[in-house]
């Protein structure tokens, strides 16, 4: 049975300070790049083409404003995400806004009428800054690539990924993660 669901946005804040510090022309250093690798729940996006140091490679690249290679599509994708939180920071402040104060408690009694005989008390929902995948799910963690949340930019109020509300997103996912 479900008791909680656990929000994490600790790889978004730590790239908010990338993203700002680099935009307004700041020198991030390695040491920093290095940590954002490091994090444990950027873990779940690593594989044979994309790793720790994919992400170093593509942040340094852009902290250093250097023209950036690969032949691997996802890095490449990873770098353009990355420079797309630059390019309008204020954007990127509306994205994370509605993330820092979402509460999902509402949606504990609903998981639990459609998987009742679950063996996580607790749901993790993890947003990173990942690559091409909108949303992993390992074990009872709900990974959501953070480059995916739409924000209402026309004072509707809805915060969008992909068709659906956050809201509906997460709850479809984490009904998925209970019925696997």
């Amino acid at each position: 049975m479900v008791k909680r669901i656990k929000i994490k946005l600790d790889a978004v804040e730590g790239m908010l300070y990338f993203w700002q510090a680099t935009s307004e022309r700041e020198k991030v250093g390695e040491s920093y790049l290095n940590n954002m690798a490091n994090f444990p729940e950027m873990s779940f996006i690593y594989n044979e083409d994309f790793n720790r140091e994919s992400v170093r490679r593509a942040l340094s690249a852009i902290s250093n404003r250097e023209i950036f290679h690969s032949d691997s599509k996802k890095e490449r994708v990873y770098w353009n995400n990355n420079m797309w939180m630059m390019e309008d920071v204020g954007y990127t402040h509306q994205m994370i806004a509605p993330l820092k104060v979402l509460n999902l408690d509402n949606l504990i009694d609903r998981l639990n009428a459609t998987a009742s005989n679950t063996k996580y008390e607790e749901l993790e929902v993890i947003f990173i800054p990942g690559h091409q995948q909108e949303y992993i799910i390992v074990e009872n963690k709900l990974i959501i690539n953070f480059f995916r949340v739409k924000p209402d930019i026309y004072g509707d109020g809805r915060v969008m990924i992909g068709e659906s509300t956050l809201e509906v997103f997460v709850e479809e996912k984490l009904k998925e993660l209970l019925n696997k």
